[in-house]
């Protein structure tokens, strides 16, 4: 039997779960009309547009999207720090330089995907090859998805 290391569910009472959670919760914020600039302020405007949906912006396939808290510096080189959140797609293909979610030993861990000459590895940025994982070599490692967005706090 297999166990979806994210919901801790097996795969059928997974599909059941999805489809009793299909009415994912509109998740709506202010959003306003007025852009705001990087450079020299400009004055303020109170004019608010609509509520935004964060769920219509963030996720373009609900059913396959799950969202994981990092653990960790090892991508921190990337712009992905300890307690980032990551919006996570399983539906989507990862590219050479994709950062995706993979099953290493058991584990999930976030690292870059790197095609090259025929050859798939997982990386942190590292340049040594001692800390690539050759994924041709360890087949029984699976990549579970594409991080699409980050999101961490500003400090």
């Amino acid at each position: 039997m297999h166990i979806d290391p994210i919901n801790n569910l097996t795969w059928s009472s997974s599909i059941l779960y999805k489809e009793q959670n299909k009415n994912i919760m509109k998740l709506t914020i202010p959003f306003y009309l007025h852009k705001v600039g990087a450079g020299f302020p400009s004055p303020a405007t109170d004019y608010i547009e609509d509520d935004i949906d964060l769920n219509s912006h963030l996720i373009t396939n609900a059913p396959a999207t799950f969202i994981i808290r990092v653990q960790g510096k090892s991508m921190m080189n990337v712009g992905i720090y300890h307690g980032d959140l990551l919006i996570v797609d399983k539906s989507i293909d990862p590219k050479n330089f994709s950062t995706v979610i993979a099953n290493v030993n058991e584990e999930l861990v976030v690292k870059t995907l790197i095609k090259e000459k025929g050859v798939s590895y997982l990386t942190s940025g590292s340049k040594k090859i001692s800390d690539k994982i050759n994924l041709t070599e360890n087949p029984e490692i699976v990549v579970w998805g594409v991080v699409t967005y980050v999101i961490h706090k500003q400090q």
